[in-house]
């Protein structure tokens, strides 16, 4: 895959993230102003995440099948029609419906997407360069999507946040996936495995048999809980110490451009480092600074903390992407990336509540040591993702 092509790809699935983003921004805002509660704003809030856990390995399977544009013209249908349907009919059931759309196009674009420059990759080097570049995109998307929608929102109506906004920002959230379609123009599909035969109750507990993705799945949830508590506890430790809402915001945003520059950096690394080694470092790096950062006096060294927090977690995502497409059978790739986001967006609807509830007991402080202290209990076992590093033919070798 040239660089070119890679580019199209990232922005591609840049647009139908934001797409997802912008939406969960705009719709819980309106939802609001309307008149609906918190708790009511909560679940529609939780079908962006729980649309994934639902139809993520039917995506997966689709694209084992199909390959990428049939599962990549589905998932921009559904983008456009969910935000589209919120622009004509801004009431709160079509807001959640809007929200399971948008969330299972954004799921099944990450799904195709990965997949497909996963298989495209001549070599295990261009593998984790490839997946460091795609790992950007939904960091974009966070970016991206919000800031269209909150622009339109507050011009683009009589007066800030009037309905005609709202209906102008999921207008224009509607148009970005046509976007993504002109960029997939002459995406080259990678030639599909042999077929084999499988027997017809074949399901995903057979993909669990593999030792080694059940101990990448861990991992990667145990990296993911220290993703999930740093957003969660973050603004209440700001709010205990007195600390403005901007000044909270830029401690996540350091933390979240932190975790998007680690990958702009890991290409140039990828052919120097194997993967479980990055993840090793990253574990136990992340896990010091969760221990650290109830500790930290200052808005200054927690937005340190931050970025500490951020480099480490945003370098581990590309390499648990390239050691999964490496242990899992060519033709059951995508079914395996689906089991990782069914894993991770499962986990996501849950860890806040049960954030919520250890709170109370541990205090803030106690949340991140409990999580830090699991990732420093589950470092050594990442040195089981180790894999043959000897260089085999793929199906991105193919002129």
């Amino acid at each position: 895959m040239t660089g070119r092509e890679l580019m199209r790809m990232v922005g591609a699935q840049v647009c139908v993230h934001g797409v997802m983003t912008g939406t969960r921004l705009a719709a819980p805002l309106l939802a609001l102003q309307i008149g609906y509660s918190a708790a009511q704003v909560g679940v529609m809030l939780a079908l962006f995440a729980l649309s994934p856990v639902l139809l993520a390995l039917a995506a997966g399977r689709l694209a084992d099948k199909h390959g990428l544009r049939l599962p990549m013209h589905l998932a921009i249908g559904g983008a456009t029609l969910g935000a589209g349907i919120a622009a004509v009919w801004p009431i709160f059931p079509v807001l959640c419906v809007s929200a399971l759309l948008t969330g299972a196009a954004a799921a099944t674009t990450q799904i195709s997407m990965q997949r497909h420059v996963g298989r495209a990759a001549k070599n295990t080097s261009e593998l984790k360069a490839v997946f460091s570049w795609m790992a950007i995109a939904p960091a974009l998307g966070n970016f991206l999507g919000p800031l269209i929608a909150g622009i339109v929102i507050d011009h683009a109506g009589p007066e800030p946040a009037h309905e005609w906004g709202f209906r102008a920002a999921f207008a224009v959230l509607a148009l970005m996936p046509m976007i993504t379609l002109w960029l997939l123009r002459g995406a080259h599909e990678v030639p599909p495995e042999p077929a084999e035969e499988a027997p017809a109750n074949r399901s995903v507990w057979d993909l669990l048999s593999v030792p080694q993705l059940r101990l990448l799945l861990l991992v990667n949830w145990m990296q993911s809980a220290a993703w999930d508590v740093h957003t969660f506890v973050v603004p209440i430790l700001g709010h205990e110490r007195g600390m403005s809402a901007s000044t909270i915001g830029i401690l996540l945003g350091v933390f979240a451009a932190a975790a998007a520059a680690v990958r702009v950096v890991l290409p140039m690394l990828s052919e120097r480092v194997p993967e479980w080694r990055v993840v090793m470092v990253s574990t136990v790096v992340a896990a010091c600074a969760l221990v650290a950062y109830p500790l930290t006096p200052g808005a200054l060294t927690m937005a340190v903390c931050s970025a500490v927090l951020g480099v480490a977690l945003g370098a581990v995502q590309p390499m648990i992407m390239s050691v999964l497409h490496q242990i899992t059978p060519p033709n059951r790739q995508g079914e395996a990336m689906a089991l990782r986001i069914m894993t991770l967006n499962f986990s996501s609807f849950l860890m806040p509540m049960l954030f919520g509830s250890l709170g109370a007991v541990l205090g803030v402080g106690g949340l991140f040591w409990l999580v830090g202290g699991l990732l420093a209990a589950g470092a050594p076992s990442v040195k089981g993702l180790r894999v043959d590093e000897t260089p085999t033919p793929r199906s991105g070798d193919q002129p």
